[in-house]
């Protein structure tokens, strides 16, 4: 599908839309535009010729069928917390889930049916009323459909898996409007596909997700060690959680110290490494398991309690708000090693904006024992994933902050895998960055799938994956 350079689409043609819409259609200069086009990502600001707030899935349809009538590219902005800015576009159409919020929790059946605008916090609040909660991510703002669509990890992942491995099943809008449904029954190649291969098939407009106990109190929390002491700390964390229980899952960060209360203040504005640790079970059996941890070195903040699940997952939201420039690299590992803490060390020294970090997850656990073929995920046996954040302000100071994320990343290379996680990809990293995260036999199969439902790459706006050799809806 070629677009075409639209500024307006026919005033007709839009009161027509509007007319079919329990939404709205949004014009420039409407109520609600600007929001509609603003993304997390201030580095990117585009003008889409129109914006379509749906109710449902059948206002999805009428917007998809609207925009292929008329040669509209189409973005898809749920959270719209992709660092690439893929959620909006110039000219084209926007789809933004901002009235399809609403999360219904089965406290029997254990699971959840989330719409495509829910954050995390979202699910989370409605789950943990039940003690319930599914693995998603460490920013409570960040969206569930494209955390879910790249695959998904977060505190949860070392107990119960990736946020995909709890997928049960999705409703989805294809490229030429149909309303399918997807699951390990029906179209199962389709939804192996959207298990972590991004929005490049259609457009989901329900996922069903299974949920396991968990809290509401959780023992989690910071435990902060000044800079200088990160690399004996941190080599310390490493051989720790290299045989803790898949309940204990930890999130090293290396970043300028926040005005946080439990961070005395003669360290405000100063480089830091934190463990943000938690243990998904018991409390009582999380103070065996994590006291280890508390006793590394000389911590010169430690706010590790009984708390809500839902008060640590947005415990560092305040550190990735809306309205900062960003760009991103990131790696996977299969250890945190000696020489990648030095490395990590070394450029964190060089940080040069104050609101930049580089982030570490552990991983392994359930994450690794689930069957490689099961998801197009093909990183189940790295240990950690390493996220190099930068985040400044200033638009002249772009090529300073992109450089030091870029050379960090290449200084860390030597003891990566080689892959990464689709979901930190950055823009224009290119095709073969893609590859990279999927590996060549997986990004094939999905091709494979992209044929057969969007044959045209009508969803491009995304980590594109092309159509390949045509194979049969499943």
């Amino acid at each position: 599908m070629t677009p075409i350079d639209v500024s307006k689409p026919d005033d007709t043609a839009i009161a027509g839309l509007d007319q079919r819409l329990r939404g709205a259609a949004i014009l420039p200069g409407d109520p609600g535009y600007d929001e509609g086009r603003t993304l997390w990502n201030a580095m990117f600001d585009r003008r889409p010729a129109l914006i379509v707030r749906p109710r449902g899935a059948a206002d999805v349809q009428a917007a998809i069928g609207f925009a292929r009538d008329h040669h509209l590219e189409i973005a898809l902005k749920g959270g719209a917390h992709n660092v690439a800015g893929n959620a909006a576009c110039d000219g084209g159409m926007v789809i933004d889930f901002a009235h399809m919020t609403s999360v219904r929790v089965d406290p029997q059946a254990r699971t959840a049916v989330v719409e495509p605008g829910c954050l995390i916090r979202d699910l989370d609040a409605e789950s943990q009323a039940h003690g319930l909660a599914t693995p998603g991510g460490f920013i409570s703002s960040t969206g569930m459909a494209g955390l879910t669509l790249g695959g998904g990890f977060g505190y949860l992942s070392r107990k119960h898996g990736l946020t995909v491995d709890n997928l049960r099943a999705v409703d989805l809008v294809t490229a030429n409007g149909a309303f399918v449904r997807a699951s390990g029954e029906q179209n199962p190649e389709l939804f192996w596909a959207l298990r972590g291969g991004g929005g490049n098939f259609g457009v989901v407009t329900a996922f069903e997700f299974n949920l396991h106990d968990l809290g509401p109190q959780v023992l989690a929390g910071p435990v902060v060690h000044a800079f200088e002491d990160a690399p004996a700390v941190m080599r310390k964390m490493a051989a720790l959680m290299r045989e803790a229980p898949d309940e204990v899952s930890c999130l090293p960060v290396i970043r300028h110290a926040p005005p946080a209360p439990f961070i005395p203040q003669a360290y405000h504005g100063n480089m830091i490494v934190l463990f943000g640790l938690i243990h998904a079970g018991d409390p009582e059996e999380g103070e065996a398991s994590l006291a280890p941890f508390r006793e590394i070195g000389n911590p010169i903040g430690d706010a590790l309690s009984r708390k809500p699940y839902t008060a640590f997952q947005s415990m560092f939201d305040k550190t990735a708000e809306h309205g900062a420039r960003n760009y991103w690299k990131a790696h996977y590992l299969d250890d945190l090693s000696d020489g990648a803490i030095d490395t990590l060390c070394k450029r964190a020294a060089a940080m040069p904006s104050k609101e930049s970090s580089i982030g570490m997850l552990s991983l392994g656990g359930e994450v690794a024992r689930r069957p490689r073929g099961d998801a197009p995920y093909p990183h189940r046996d790295a240990g950690w994933v390493v996220n190099i954040q930068a985040r400044w302000r200033e638009a002249g100071e772009d090529d300073t902050h992109i450089a030091w994320a870029r050379e960090t990343f290449e200084a860390l290379t030597p003891h990566s895998t080689g892959g990464v996680y689709v979901n930190f990809i950055s823009r224009g990293e290119g095709d073969a960055r893609v590859r990279e995260a999927y590996g060549s036999a997986t990004y094939d199969r999905l091709a494979r799938v992209k044929a057969a439902w969007d044959p045209e790459n009508v969803f491009h706006l995304n980590q594109n994956i092309s159509p390949g050799t045509q194979a049969h809806n499943t």
